[in-house]
């Protein structure tokens, strides 16, 4: 959802993006102030073997202030906004410093094609384009440089981490399941051994019991599954390890699937299981996403929901957002309609529409936003949500199976749990490039840091 990324995104590409969405306005931003052009041009920060200057953080800052003011979103005090604003520089620097090393490098070519796009996105030739991000005070030369900035950091960020990310079958399975909440059926297929010990006329119930509990010890304590299946079971699988498969849950008993829905991969059913015809010692090699019919297939799960959104910052603490919220969720108990609080408090761009986000899709929204609002019942109101972005109060207004092919369906869940890995991966591989740079302030920004 952009408008839950707004600030972030504000922060990081004040570039490319800045200008689009300069260019999707009817009202003109204003030039470059002149108190910037007077800015002397002094170190801020000493990012490795690099710089940053002041004029360079004065004319991020001034853009930046103009998309959030176009955007009608609260702008932090100057102070805060140029920490902020210099942070984002200095970890912009560091990976373009990596991105040298990498041998990284994007040419006019491609930069040329880049611009042609986003010039065709906003229906303008490229010549009127340019006069266009030219009138709004941004030189060319300028968002050119942003625009090759831009796709550097794409192509290092694709490169380090997003390369790297895989996504398991079981991992699917388990998202899918994970949709409809705690109360979900088991969409997975799964893969079990088992060993079959029968009752038998010839010997009494209680020395099978205690043959099979023998094997049930061996078995928890390391032992070979498959060569005890072979060893002992007494089903006509025995030769194969007791190996039954994938299987799908409507095609075992109901008592084996709840034994095995809380094991990982590998674990053995710490119990016996009674069977009509005897005991079973059952071992869950591996879930996958259900391969079978359509009908009977994992169907992703759409929620429509509304929110109330609360930023957090010096002007209002984690704290008081908290209450704020409460105060507003038994006001809304009593009777009160949600949408009119929306409207009036939330700071997000769809209070205009009393806080609804419409239909949303699984991996659209933030993790801490989508598992709060994945355990709520339809109808429901949520407490306070915090997200890195502020605080949330949240509303579902209902449910629906996603449309598409069960395979466009898992396609949907790969990618949606594969970019939600490879941003926790983005995320700590920056850090670890942050730490291992050399990074120092000069000035009014090392005396911002230290008081921090």
């Amino acid at each position: 959802m952009a408008h839950l990324n707004m600030f972030r995104s504000t922060l990081i590409a004040a570039g490319v993006l800045a200008a689009t969405l300069i260019l999707s306005t009817s009202a003109p931003a204003q030039a470059l102030s002149n108190s910037n052009a007077q800015v002397a041009d002094s170190i801020v920060a000493v990012v490795n073997d690099g710089v940053i200057t002041r004029r360079e953080l004065a004319d991020r800052t001034h853009l930046i202030v103009q998309r959030l003011q176009q955007q009608n979103a609260p702008v932090p005090p100057l102070d805060q906004m140029k920490k902020q604003v210099l942070d984002q520089m200095v970890l912009e620097r560091i990976q373009l410093q990596r991105a040298k090393e990498d041998g990284i490098t994007i040419d006019d070519a491609i930069v040329n094609r880049t611009l042609a796009r986003l010039a065709q996105q906003n229906q303008m030739s490229l010549d009127v384009y340019r006069s266009r991000i030219e009138a709004q005070g941004v030189p060319w030369d300028t968002f050119v440089r942003d625009a090759r900035t831009e796709l550097t950091l794409s192509k290092l960020r694709e490169k380090e981490v997003d390369s790297k990310v895989t996504v398991s079958d079981g991992e699917v399975a388990n998202y899918i399941a994970s949709q409809r909440g705690s109360g979900a059926r088991n969409t997975s297929d799964l893969h079990l051994q088992h060993i079959m010990f029968k009752l038998a006329s010839d010997a009494p119930e209680a020395q099978v019991q205690a043959k099979a509990d023998a094997v049930l010890k061996e078995a928890q304590g390391g032992g070979d599954f498959t060569k005890l299946a072979k060893n002992n079971s007494q089903d006509t699988d025995a030769s194969k390890g007791g190996d039954l498969g994938y299987r799908a849950p409507g095609r075992l008993p109901a008592g084996i699937v709840m034994a095995v829905s809380t094991l990982r991969p590998g674990q053995v059913v710490p119990t016996l299981l009674r069977t009509d015809g005897g005991f079973e010692i059952v071992k869950l090699v591996d879930r996958r996403a259900s391969q079978g019919t359509a009908a009977d297939a994992p169907k992703l799960v759409q929620t429509h929901v509304r929110h109330i959104f609360l930023r957090v910052t010096d002007g209002m603490s984690e704290a008081a957002a908290r209450q704020k919220l409460l105060d507003i969720k038994q006001q809304i108990a009593q009777g009160g309609d949600f949408a009119n609080f929306a409207r009036t408090y939330s700071q997000d761009g769809s209070a205009s529409q009393g806080g609804d986000l419409g239909w949303i899709s699984p991996g659209e929204t933030m993790p801490e936003f989508e598992r709060a609002m994945n355990n709520l019942p339809d109808g429901a109101v949520s407490d306070s949500v915090r997200s890195e972005y502020g605080c949330h109060l949240i509303q579902v207004l209902g449910r629906r199976d996603a449309e598409g092919s069960v395979s466009q369906q898992l396609d949907i869940a790969r990618q949606a749990i594969g970019q939600r890995k490879a941003e926790q991966g983005y995320s700590d591989w920056l850090r670890e490039l942050r730490d291992t740079a050399y990074v120092k302030y000069q000035g009014i920004a090392a005396q911002q840091d230290a008081s921090k």
